[in-house]
């Protein structure tokens, strides 16, 4: 029988990071009992986003965000939009470079990834925020 669950998480962030949230997924699929699926996680926001990334060695975190960092300065100087603060067109750039949705597969009740993959929140501003993920898994029991 084909099933649908949904749930949307809020997760507190204080800076720009990769917030892992591996554990918040499992704990979803694994309440809701489904054996095979497909998950969409969705963040609602255009200054943050979703990767699928390394978990194990936190030097790749740092390089990423080094390297995001390069990409897209915080320069007031290179940008027109600055609404929000010089992270604010910055945060936009990367967040258009990465996603804003994941796909992956369940099967037999667990997800799909790879031995060094984890899901991550990427943060992409510097002040505190309240940052919505969706969780929409669809599959049977």
């Amino acid at each position: 029988m084909l099933c649908q669950f949904f749930k949307e998480e809020s997760i507190l962030t204080n800076s720009i990071k990769l917030i892992k949230i591996t554990h918040k997924v499992l704990n979803f699929i694994d309440n809701s009992k489904i054996k095979n699926g497909i998950l969409n996680i969705s963040i609602l926001h255009t200054s943050a986003s979703l990767i699928v990334q390394e978990n194990a060695d936190d030097d790749v975190q740092k390089d990423l965000l080094n390297f995001y960092d390069k990409l897209a300065p915080m320069d007031n100087e290179m940008y027109i939009h600055n609404t929000e603060g010089k992270d604010d067109m910055p945060a936009h750039i990367k967040s258009s470079l990465t996603n804003s949705n994941l796909t992956l597969s369940v099967r037999n009740s667990k997800l799909i990834l790879g031995t060094w993959q984890g899901i991550y929140l990427f943060e992409h501003r510097i002040e505190q925020q309240i940052r919505k993920v969706f969780l929409h898994l669809l599959g049977e029991k």
